[in-house]
This record gives structure tokens, sequence and C-alpha cells, in this order.
């Protein structure tokens, strides 16, 4: 079983540029402290480096918790 990430929302979107809010939003989070679980996927990672300084990640092993949007 592929394992997933936690992926929370540690700092505000006002004055970020249009495409880092866009990425936050793609991945689900929708205010500051907001988690979501997603399945560990290249795309997701991608995201993930994109505004890494605006989220903090945790792996969850072995799946726990279902994926958005599975």
């Amino acid at each position: 079983m592929s394992s997933s990430l936690k992926v929370t929302l540690k700092k505000g979107l006002v004055g970020r540029p249009a495409d880092q809010r866009g990425t936050v939003r793609a991945l689900g989070l929708k205010r500051i402290g907001h988690s979501v679980i997603k399945e560990d996927r290249p795309e997701i990672r991608g995201m993930i480096f994109k505004v890494k300084h605006l989220v903090e990640v945790e792996e969850v092993p072995g799946g726990a918790g279902k994926p958005e949007g599975a």
C-alpha cells in the first residue's frame, strides 16, 4: 500500500503571488491550520515543493486516512 502525505497550511496567503494561492487551493487547503491527506505522487510532491514555505508536511504510513478525491 502506498503512503500518504498530511499537508497543513501554516502561513497565510495575503500578499502571495496568484500562482501560489492557486496551488494551495488546488491542494485543498482553505485556511491556516487546515490539513488534508493526499496520496504520495510526484504531482502532489511538486505542488508541495512550490509552496513549501507555506505548508508543513508529514508522511502518514500505510495510507492511513482516505486521500481526498479518492
